[in-house]
């Protein structure tokens, strides 16, 4: 950095010094300057898709799979309503991510007329943008340009949660103000601190419940893997000695080959055998867990009053009263500071799928696809899995990934076509190699980023579950009609993509089609035919579990809204 500089050559500074090599984008003519300044040379890597939210999918694949912000550049108006729905998912489920849009010039603005993209006013982009980040800022002032975009990366990076930059195609060439401060910054981001009183006094109480009890659990949330606590929760884990429960949307968080791992806990739909536990539960220590739908099996949580320990957004609850102001990174570190009573619970795995008794011949079911998935997985290393929305969120809860091995998925906000580009991003920023499982109705969606793969050299292995529909609402759906999709040929388009395809109607063919994509340099795709209305466990489970809680007005028996 200098003192004076365009404001473009200061975006590639400020980028590089906190570590960002890529930046996820779709050229327009409103952000052609700032295209051409990121990318310039000694600039950064620009990975193009096709649709603007398949660069927010795979922004939030590759910020998740790398712990780092993820970066994208789009154009104003067309390009920034695009990215609406990706970021929206970002923000519920808190991932850090950095939007840079162009917008029109100061002439142009002043003609007093519409200008091409505009919806309402100009401003109406940035005003949309902060219902869906933690800051947003339009860059027109070069005294206080590079400040206020340090303003912004600061609170993306301590809340972890996306971020809005409007740059104006006129300001990308203006000479800006550098201060003191950021010259002298050494690049580091720093998440908020606590109040070291209460957070040592909030983990003494814990540690005392922890220490009277004698039948503890530990539940792990996404604050964990956003807060990179994942080594600090390992090691306290191992001194608690108590079985530990994911929540759907913190799985990963914590080793799924790990001897005190017992399974997801997703309230009363869980596994029986985690059912059971959490019955016996005198002390339930929540870390992390957000209080959603998704995470309790559509009911509201079941607090143990008295009994509870829960630390989130920046509180911590304990039995009946609550320390402010105290993050989950410092309670977990004060908590390894204290005298833990380790137990000894010998502590079984535990998932929803059935037995294996399938004929190898026969047409497979999604339960069989889940169980040769976790076959595939334990022969072979280096594998992420991502799940898309749909039967296959539920269905991944029984999927396990040994090997220290990467899971990913919205598993609250839930947008269908989250799963492709996501797992190109995370491949990019990684090095995983992803597995997805992905519904027919979502790769229809953005399935087709998947073209970009030999280009990006990349080659995840897409498993396209394929029921002819959007099948997870054929159960709760009167008009069936609308469920429809038309039949693509998968494996076809992946050979016309410059990958690999294959088709699989049993369990005998997905091992085979499975062990030659493993093989395979190239990305593959591996159309999985199943019965119209075979759905995952979970699924089965969850509808059912909504049916008895939340009948239709005039539905027919045993259908229910979701």
């Amino acid at each position: 950095m200098k003192r004076h500089m365009t404001l473009g050559d200061f975006l590639v500074a400020y980028l590089r010094k906190i570590d960002t090599r890529c930046v996820f984008g779709i050229p327009g003519d409103l952000a052609l300057k700032l295209f051409f300044a990121l990318g310039r040379k000694q600039g950064l890597d620009i990975k193009t898709f096709s649709h603007e939210p398949g660069v927010g999918f795979a922004a939030d694949g590759y910020a998740r799979a790398t712990g780092k912000i993820g970066v994208v550049c789009v154009t104003y108006g067309a390009g920034g309503h695009n990215m609406v729905n990706p970021v929206a998912g970002s923000f519920s489920e808190r991932v850090p991510l950095l939007i840079f849009s162009g917008g029109p010039g100061e002439e142009e603005r002043k003609l007093g007329t519409l200008i091409h993209h505009q919806a309402r006013e100009i401003e109406s982009q940035l005003r949309i943008y902060q219902e869906v980040t933690c800051a947003a800022r339009v860059l027109t002032d070069p005294l206080r340009a590079a400040e206020q975009l340090h303003e912004v990366v600061c609170t993306v990076w301590r809340e972890q949660r996306p971020g809005y930059i409007e740059i104006h195609r006129d300001m990308v060439d203006r000479e800006i103000e550098v201060p003191d401060e950021l010259l002298e910054w050494d690049g580091r981001l720093h998440f908020r601190g606590s109040d070291p009183a209460k957070a040592e006094e909030a983990a003494r109480e814990a540690a005392a419940m922890f220490n009277g009890s004698r039948h503890p659990v530990l539940i792990v949330g996404i604050e964990i893997h956003r807060y990179r606590l994942s080594h600090e929760l390992l090691e306290l884990a191992e001194a608690l000695g108590a079985p530990v429960f994911a929540t759907v949307l913190g799985k990963g968080a914590f080793p799924m080959d790990h001897p005190l791992y017992m399974g997801v806990h997703v309230g009363p739909i869980s596994p029986p055998p985690i059912v059971a536990r959490m019955d016996q539960a005198d002390l339930v220590m929540n870390l992390g867990c957000l209080k959603t739908d998704m995470n309790f099996g559509n009911r509201p949580p079941r607090i143990i009053q008295g009994r509870t320990v829960w630390a989130v957004d920046r509180r911590v609850d304990i039995k009946y009263h609550t320390y402010t102001d105290v993050g989950i990174r410092d309670f977990v570190r004060a908590l390894l500071k204290q005298k833990l009573k380790r137990h000894h619970e010998t502590v079984q795995y535990a998932d929803n799928l059935p037995p294996s008794g399938a004929d190898a011949h026969k047409l497979i079911k999604v339960a069989d696809i889940l169980r040769i998935v976790n076959e595939f997985l334990a022969a072979h290393r280096r594998y992420m899995v991502v799940a898309e929305s749909g039967d296959m969120l539920f269905g991944g809860l029984d999927i396990r990934v040994p090997h220290g091995g990467t899971y990913l998925a919205q598993g609250f906000y839930a947008s269908m076509g989250f799963a492709v580009p996501a797992a190109i991003g995370a491949q990019i920023g990684s090095g995983l190699r992803p597995l997805v499982l992905c519904g027919d109705g979502g790769f229809q969606m953005t399935g087709t980023e998947i073209s970009h793969a030999p280009r990006l050299e990349v080659n995840p292995i897409l498993l396209v579950v394929n029921n002819g529909g959007w099948g997870i609402f054929r159960p709760v759906t009167e008009r069936l009609d609308l469920l429809e999709i038309p039949p693509w040929p998968y494996a076809q388009l992946a050979r016309d993509f410059g990958g690999a395809g294959f088709e699989a109607r049993t369990p005998d063919e997905l091992r085979r089609a499975l062990e030659e994509a493993h093989q395979a340099k190239t990305f593959s795709i591996i159309d999985v035919r199943v019965e119209r209305d075979d759905l995952s466990p979970v699924t089965v489970k969850y509808i059912k579990a909504a049916a008895k809680h939340s009948q239709a007005p005039g539905a027919k028996p045993g259908r229910a809204t979701m």
